[in-house]
């Protein structure tokens, strides 16, 4: 038979509500504390299932019991009964819960600024227009952000029927992602000290490098969270905060997929990131970016490391890259297009029949891939084509752009209700298309059309021929590789910044001097300095802050520009230690941060290829490169230890030192932003 005590737990063991609270006191608590916890808490449970006999008030009791464990003063009680030998980094406090504790902290440090600086309405450019698109679920410029306009949607019913407070409210969705950002960014840099000191996070670890780990940690992530561009974006209603989020976390995930054994279980991970991959689509195509770096973390563990296996590694990477974003993004797409057209063209069937058709081949295909691969144990194509599979399963948010599409919603733009709209609004067509490994200089002239696809719209029994896409043809010399001054709407200004005379052709040289100095200089480089060394103020074009300007007399309207920071570069110098620290000491993950730190910025401006002048600063769109720079600043504090351990020949007192001192950057930084 069966006692009471026994029956209570087979009870609790039924509750999956119930168990959320334990398994929350579990996580947070040393396990000698959980153990009396879970015994007094049952036995709470019992005597108010006894007397009340209502189970749903027995249940609301014990939440509410676990709840007021958290109070200071029970918390500080525990403490006190803790062993004599008790700190906050002992021996005998696992790191786990201490790498918990501390992110989490962070985490609530960021969350707290952001809230308490968070925009209450709309901010300039994008951020009305997501606003509207959100909380009517509307259809806002190509190519969308599904995911994004259905979690502003959810958090808009937080404004609780006030049209006043929807703006605020959606903001705050990207308070949260940032603030998550932030948990994930600094997890990630424990992860990647802990392997640049060669502790071992399997036991617990020495008060040293716990200190050092956590420092390292705080001080990167915190560093990120009060960088300009971050914290602006943080806290209005665009895409980017919630794109940052998805860069952490997929890192953080491969990070901890990297420690896994079990290749079984590992697997796992990789799945999730597929997953996570596949959602960012619905957001931002910035995550596709980290992929390279996702790459050499799984060649780094699975193979020994040689030149022709990392050479051969990061054009598979890219090639993942051109699958994603070509084959599966606009190429699945484009070839329902094609199917459609054949169905209701040619064979006469109704409007979707092509679609239709195609997803369910699709669909077919993939299932059958999964069993044939399981039934002969081919576990690596498995593992591709659950991979595939879960990007596409996260890629679905998209068909929320036709759905509402097709509803004809107020803001409805490029009204891609079917398959065929559907692809120009995914390609971007409207914003036309520029060139980027050959192409002409802004001074060509055409001297002819060539003609591309037939554009097809949705006429009331078959797709009709409306239109034809077409480029333009030059005459021998007039084009270059790599035209990088190629616009011809923006004459003047190529010729001001190059010192050219009207009309005169620029030299390759002189192309791509304007590269570097003006696409990588002007357009890349002095954001990064906005960001870790200091900046003049908020007008358009403002540059960064140097040395000389540091102390300099200038007008009270620049002095007292809000705009205007000075951080005495003091971020960008721990940046620059701790990458040449992790150069020289790990160069493995050192080429995983700089691929990132590379394809999260220089790539990207090598990609867009821009125009001399934009109508605003777009120092946001390199948010993912200042995160990954963010990682040398808090790796900055292991090599400060390194050289006082050096010195003073204490560790311990070295590594509380120089994580204060570390401090100093995101101190400089949020007093300044």
């Amino acid at each position: 038979m069966m006692t009471t005590e026994n029956k209570s737990k087979d009870f609790f063991s039924d509750q999956f509500g119930l168990r959320i609270w334990f398994r929350l006191l579990k996580w947070v608590c040393p396990d000698y504390i959980y153990e009396e916890i879970e015994g007094d808490l049952l036995q709470k449970f019992q005597r108010d299932l006894k007397m009340s006999g209502v189970v749903g008030r027995a249940k609301r009791r014990l939440i509410w019991n676990t709840i007021l464990f958290f109070r200071p003063g029970i918390i500080f009680r525990n403490t006190l009964r803790m062993p004599v030998n008790f700190s906050l980094f002992s021996r005998e406090i696992n790191f786990k819960h201490i790498n918990n504790i501390v992110g989490w902290f962070v985490f609530a440090i960021a969350f707290t600024v952001y809230f308490l600086t968070v925009e209450e309405t709309a901010s300039y450019w994008d951020c009305g227009e997501f606003i509207a698109a959100s909380y009517k679920l509307q259809v806002p410029h190509p190519p969308g952000a599904p995911l994004f306009l259905l979690l502003g949607r959810i958090f808009s019913f937080f404004a609780f029927g006030d049209v006043k407070s929807v703006a605020h409210a959606i903001n705050m969705m990207s308070v949260l992602a940032s603030a998550f950002t932030i948990l994930f960014l600094f997890w990630s840099i424990v992860l990647v000290g802990d392997k640049l000191i060669g502790a071992s996070r399997t036991t617990s670890l020495t008060e040293e490098k716990t200190w050092l780990l956590m420092g390292s940690g705080v001080v990167g992530a915190l560093a990120y969270a009060f960088s300009d561009s971050f914290w602006f974006s943080a806290v209005e209603a665009e895409v980017y905060a919630m794109s940052s989020f998805f860069i952490a976390f997929v890192i953080w995930a491969v990070l901890k997929w990297e420690l896994i054994g079990d290749t079984s279980k590992a697997n796992r991970w990789l799945l999730l990131i597929a997953y996570m991959v596949g959602l960012s689509i619905g957001v931002h195509l910035l995550n596709l970016l980290t992929i390279p770096a996702l790459g050499l973390i799984y060649y780094f563990k699975s193979y020994k490391t040689t030149a022709w296996g990392l050479m051969v590694t990061l054009v598979g990477s890219f090639a993942l890259v051109f699958f994603i974003n070509d084959l599966i993004v606009l190429g699945l797409p484009t070839i329902a297009g094609n199917f459609e057209i054949f169905f209701v063209n040619t064979l006469g069937f109704f409007f979707g029949s092509g679609a239709i058709v195609f997803l369910l081949l699709v669909i077919g295909l993939l299932v059958y891939g999964v069993h044939f691969t399981q039934k002969k144990n081919y576990a690596t194509a498995n593992t591709l084509i659950l991979a595939t599979t879960f990007v596409l399963i996260g890629y679905g948010s998209y068909s929320l752009i036709v759905i509402r599409s097709s509803q004809d919603t107020l803001i409805n733009e490029n009204a891609p209700k079917d398959v065929m709209s559907f692809v120009r609004y995914l390609r971007r067509e409207q914003y036309g298309s520029w060139p980027l490994l050959y192409g002409p200089y802004f001074t060509a002239n055409p001297v002819a059309y060539k003609y591309g696809d037939v554009v097809y719209v949705k006429g009331k029994k078959k797709y009709e021929a409306s239109d034809r896409k077409f480029g333009y043809a030059y005459a021998p010399g007039e084009e270059t590789f790599l035209p990088r001054a190629w616009n011809p709407e923006h004459k003047e200004e190529y010729e001001n910044i190059m010192g050219l005379k009207a009309g005169e052709r620029p030299t390759y040289a002189q192309n791509i001097s304007y590269m570097l100095r003006h696409q990588m200089g002007t357009m890349y480089m002095r954001y990064f300095f906005w960001n870790f060394a200091g900046r003049e103020g908020d007008e358009q074009g403002a540059d960064w802050l140097t040395p000389s300007e540091w102390f300099k007399k200038v007008p009270a309207a620049i002095a007292n520009n809000r705009g205007r920071n000075n951080f005495f570069m003091i971020p960008l110098f721990l940046g620059l230690i701790g990458m040449a620290y992790q150069c020289f000491k790990d160069r493995r993950n050192f080429s995983v941060i700089a691929v990132m730190f590379l394809m999260l910025g220089a790539a990207i401006v090598f990609y867009l290829n821009s125009p001399p002048t934009e109508p605003r600063e777009r120092d946001y769109i390199y948010v993912g490169s200042y995160y990954a720079f963010t990682f040398w600043i808090g790796l900055a504090v292991l090599a400060l230890a390194d050289i006082v351990n050096r010195i003073y020949k204490n560790r311990k007192m070295a590594a509380i030192a120089v994580s204060i001192v570390g401090l100093i950057a995101p101190a400089v930084m949020i007093s300044e932003g």
